[in-house]
């Protein structure tokens, strides 16, 4: 269907078209009526004349209504983008099949790229750089080494691409949260302290570690919380029922029901550094207030990592104080939550009355 041009101007879609919004690519494609070519949102073609463009869900529908594929984005075929996060996902592959972290050039040479424009790439649709994500998946290792238990905690190290237990146990403690031996032992000797409230919401989890809050969880019946907080880490020390922590439960609860009071407790975050970066962006995001997965990308500086962000929403595991309940897809639709799109609904709703 043909739109005039208020409508096309108003159409979030447009905004997609004007930025050339790779992300957008395979969601829709756009025809112009003068020169009876459809292209796909990210195409570098002359901008055209809203009044001239029309929507359409598939090349197949722009097909049908006359209009036939653009010679310079090819929007039936792989976009550049899609090229390249293919290209990346083969190097994320060698990175995690290496013993140790690949070296730049070598990395961009068996990928077929130049070191710069590799590094560019890479960082764009990850939101890290080679280096970070070898750092991350080395921590990975050690993470999966340390809890099959087979072997030293220095074969562990080893084993995950450390070349020297001193170049481990100086970040340690920011990779595991705890030193690998309490790690290993599933949380052994550590301490968190956790209780269960009801609200409107549901059943409310808090847990908080020596560093802060390290989980706030969301759900219609208690047992399945704790359990769920047993199970990341079996051999901790959980002290459920303490009277001093009910306060720190009592805020949250507040919060939940009440947004206006605001939230400010202290927080034990532990992520990549990409994750960190986007749960710091949601926690700027004003009560009453939305903004969606590019949105969240722009403001972290990495336009292109919409997934990533997305992904990263995904891995929170402190709800309400993280607010990735704020995140809304760009048409202002609610995506999927970790604890219900209902609670995501709700929240919402709160905190627009606030």
């Amino acid at each position: 269907m043909q739109m005039l041009m208020p409508t096309t101007e108003l159409d979030p879609r447009w905004q997609q078209v004007l930025r050339r919004d790779a992300s957008a690519d395979g969601d829709f494609v756009y025809a112009v009526r003068t020169t009876g070519v459809y292209c796909r949102p990210s195409c570098p073609s002359r901008t055209a004349k809203p009044k001239n463009v029309r929507f359409f869900a598939t090349p197949d529908e722009a097909e049908a209504a006359g209009f036939r594929p653009c010679l310079r984005c090819h929007p039936r075929g792989q976009s550049p983008a899609q090229a390249n996060a293919a290209l990346v996902a083969e190097a994320c592959r060698l990175i995690e099949a290496s013993d140790e972290p690949p070296q730049l050039d070598a990395l961009a040479a068996r990928i077929g790229m130049s070191p710069y424009h590799f590094h560019r790439q890479f960082k764009a649709i990850t939101g890290l750089t080679p280096k970070a994500w070898a750092q991350a998946n080395r921590a990975r290792k050690l993470r999966d080494g340390l809890a099959e238990g087979r072997g030293s905690v220095t074969t562990a190290i080893m084993d995950a691409g450390f070349n020297s237990s001193s170049r481990f146990y100086a970040n340690s403690d920011q990779m595991l949260g705890m030193t690998p031996t309490a790690y290993r032992a599933g949380g052994k000797d550590s301490v968190i302290r956790f209780a269960v409230a009801q609200g409107s919401l549901g059943a409310i989890l808090v847990a908080e570690s020596d560093r802060g809050i390290c989980a706030i969880a969301l759900g219609d019946d208690p047992e399945p919380l704790v359990r769920d907080l047993q199970d990341r880490f079996p051999n901790a020390s959980l002290i459920g029922g303490d009277a001093a922590f009910e306060q720190r439960v009592a805020q949250v609860v507040g919060f939940v029901e009440a947004p206006a009071i605001g939230l400010d407790l202290p927080l034990d975050i532990r992520g990549t550094a990409f994750q960190e970066r986007v749960w710091q962006a949601l926690r700027e995001i004003p009560a009453g207030q939305t903004a969606s997965y590019s949105d969240i990308a722009r403001q972290i500086g990495h336009e292109k990592s919409v997934r990533a962000v997305a992904q990263a929403c995904a891995s929170n595991k402190i709800a309400v104080a993280i607010p990735c309940h704020r995140v809304v897809r760009h048409d202002g639709g609610l995506s999927g939550y970790r604890w219900g799109v209902e609670r995501k609904r709700a929240l919402l709703e709160r905190e627009a009355s606030v």
